[in-house]
């Protein structure tokens, strides 16, 4: 409802100082709401010295008269209040003494406040000190309107002594302030001060960049981004061009972007902006998927065992790392696998010399390996052989005439380009000095012009064009027609410890075979046995010693004679139990409940093999309950109470044992060595 114009701050006399200031204050409600101005008698108030501010929408206004001149300026004032209500006014009078003249006890303003600056949000203190009889109350002005500290919210108070506080202080607060101390003597105000409040200008900065994610396809991802500044900036998301964050609903300083149901890898691309700039700053959002295949693999290097190759990624996603795959090229092989390789280049080592191969490579991720690139082929290059050529024989078809042949070498390594036959009548003297004949494109031949009746040693090697190969195993030949060569393949079959087989085939010879002769010998100590026994081609020596080296040679004879010895074969027979005892075994009484018992190791030539363990025994035979009779109990530590011992490995090198016994009976000890007890 409509109401007149009602005072709620109406003005009160004044005795100002000459050369002072004075403030009246008027305001007034109603409705509509009024306007309020100053008359001086009659008139509204018009002059340089005499000015009027207005406040709360022109409800309330400030009549400020500076400097003050008496008595020109000593008057009342009138303060109206209309609204289309009705018109309201309330007057003021002011008094102004000179200050020569001042009744004592007029206040005084001892301490006013001071030029400040104080950063925004932070405390500002306007200090004010007044003194006069009686106490003069202070009050504040800003910018010439009077300081209400009841609106404030508690932000702004005044404190006993009169200063002014200002909390967390605000651009608004900037702004010339006066300290006013009113006694009944007259009003004294202070001189101005300015409250500067610095607001820092600081351009936008991340204090929290988007970060990258790698998410499964369909997933869902928070990513969150954070700027600061002073202003605050505004924070929104971009895809390329298109804004993600509405216009009208943009945040200040946080940002987080939500998003669902991901299926496409994209950069997404944060920007954060105010008055003093724009940056920005992008999140890579990955949907994982198995990685492409790499690039077909390109060989830019080989020798014999490797082959080096580079790739091209073919991912524009990162990939964890590369796997690759070779094999051999043939029907039947299986690719072999190196992983975890972190570059695009690679050498693959450890491979055949002179062998194709097959290449491929693929990557992986964290979902898992991709499928493989196209596969390049590579031949290593050529080495020496590196095994001789195989099955050497020689045999005589004239009076001074060998044909040799042998088999291609297991592994060439290469294109073998021919071969050397070595030969000569004296195999100690060194290979250099041996006669050479050169083969090509052939595996036999034949050395002519040789010396009737002598034995000649045979040694071949294979060629290729990086160079020789090892020599094959010595063969041998006797020049004499019709005398039968040297068996072939002579190997070791059925070992026992007692006995050796030997296998051979018989060498290609026009003449019959007749008899073969076999020489044998134990290879350290011993002397040389002669076999002759008729054509076959195995034979089974018995009668020798268990784990012994033998070392056996063997000739065929026809009608014409002896043939050449192979080169000897050197064989071990298998160990046996022991055939000797253990020696030096004795005992004595270690305490009231022990024995110690000692012994030498069977001699050498008894032990037939390495010795494995020894077993001892012992058992009760006097004493109270009379004799008694050893139980077999195996695998039991030392000691033990126990009437039977078995002592295994923990002493094969110790030649003693401890026993723990009962001190009431007498002992009979058995040391035992395979089927041999000896007592004591």
């Amino acid at each position: 409802s409509l109401s007149p114009p009602k005072f709620t701050k109406t003005p009160t006399d004044q005795i100002g100082v000459s050369g002072g200031v004075a403030s009246f204050v008027c305001q007034a409600t109603g409705n509509p709401k009024p306007s309020v101005y100053w008359n001086k008698k009659g008139k509204k108030v018009n002059s340089q010295r005499i000015e009027t501010i207005e406040f709360d929408d022109g409800a309330g206004a400030v009549l400020r008269i500076q400097p003050l001149r008496g008595p020109r300026d000593e008057n009342t004032y009138e303060c109206v209040a209309r609204n289309s209500v009705d018109e309201k006014s309330v007057t003021a009078k002011l008094s102004i003494i000179r200050e020569d003249l001042l009744p004592f006890g007029f206040p005084s303003i001892d301490m006013g406040p001071q030029l400040k600056v104080v950063e925004r949000t932070r405390t500002a203190t306007m200090l004010c000190a007044a003194s006069g009889i009686p106490d003069p109350e202070i009050s504040w002005f800003k910018d010439f309107l009077p300081v209400d500290p009841s609106t404030s919210q508690g932000r702004i108070k005044q404190l006993r002594s009169g200063a002014l506080q200002i909390e967390n202080s605000e651009e608004t607060d900037q702004g010339k302030y006066e300290c006013v101390a009113t006694n009944s003597q007259g009003v004294r105000y202070s001189s101005p001060a300015n409250l500067y409040v610095r607001v820092r200008r600081v351009p936008p900065r991340f204090s929290i960049l988007p970060s990258n994610h790698e998410i499964m396809p369909g997933g869902s991802i928070n990513i969150t981004c954070v700027a600061v500044g002073s202003p605050m900036p505004y924070v929104k998301w971009m895809l390329g061009n298109e804004d993600l964050t509405p216009e009208d609903e943009m945040p200040i300083g946080r940002n987080v972007l939500e998003l669902n149901g991901v299926r496409e890898s994209a950069n997404y691309t944060c920007v954060a902006m105010s008055s003093l700039g724009i940056i920005e700053a992008s999140a890579q959002v990955l949907v994982k998927t198995l990685p492409k295949p790499p690039g077909t693999p390109i060989v830019t290097e080989t020798t014999a065992t490797s082959v080096t190759i580079t790739w091209d990624s073919g991912n524009p996603d990162p990939v964890s790392y590369y796997i690759i795959q070779y094999r051999a090229k043939g029907p039947d092989s299986k690719y072999e696998t190196v992983d975890s390789i972190t570059t695009t280049r690679y050498s693959i080592g450890g491979l055949y010399p002179n062998t194709e191969y097959e290449i491929r490579v693929s990557a992986y991720n964290t979902i898992g390996q991709g499928p493989p690139s196209a596969r390049v082929e590579a031949r290593t290059g050529e080495q020496a052989p590196v095994s001789p050529p195989r099955n050497v024989q020689a045999h005589i078809i004239s009076e001074n005439t060998v044909m040799v042949r042998w088999e291609e070498p297991e592994e060439p390594n290469g294109q073998v380009k021919g071969y050397r036959v070595y030969y000569t009548m004296d195999p100690s003297r060194p290979i250099n000095e041996w006669q050479i004949h050169n083969v090509q494109d052939s595996v036999l031949t034949t050395i002519q012009n040789l010396v009737t009746s002598e034995t000649y040693t045979i040694q071949v090697l294979a060629f290729t064009s990086v160079g020789d190969g090892p020599f094959s195993d010595p063969v041998h030949v006797k020049v004499l027609r019709g005398v039968p060569g040297q068996p072939g393949k002579f190997k070791v079959g059925k070992v026992t410890d007692t006995s050796i087989e030997l296998t051979w085939e018989p060498s290609y010879n026009k003449e019959k075979i007749v008899n073969y002769e076999l020489l044998y010998k134990p290879v350290k100590f011993g002397s040389l046995e002669k076999l002759t026994f008729g054509p076959r081609n195995s034979y089974t020596v018995e009668g020798l010693k268990a784990n012994t080296e033998y070392s056996f040679s063997l000739a065929a004879i026809s009608s014409k004679g002896i043939g050449a010895f192979t080169n000897e074969l050197v064989q071990r027979t298998s160990q046996a139990k022991p055939s000797a005892a253990p020696e030096g075994v004795s005992c004595e009484s270690a305490s009231s409940t022990s024995l110690r018992v000692s012994w030498r190791p069977p001699p050498m030539e008894g032990q037939n093999g390495e010795l494995a363990s020894y077993e001892l025994r012992y058992q009760r035979v006097s004493g109270a309950g009379g004799g008694g009779q050893g139980l077999e109990v195996k695998d039991l530590p030392i000691p033990t109470t126990h009437p039977l011992l078995i002592i295994n490995e923990p002493i094969i090198n110790a030649y003693s044992a401890m026993l723990l016994i009962d001190h009431r009976f007498n002992y009979q000890l058995l040391c035992k060595f395979s089927s041999f007890l000896f007592f004591c």
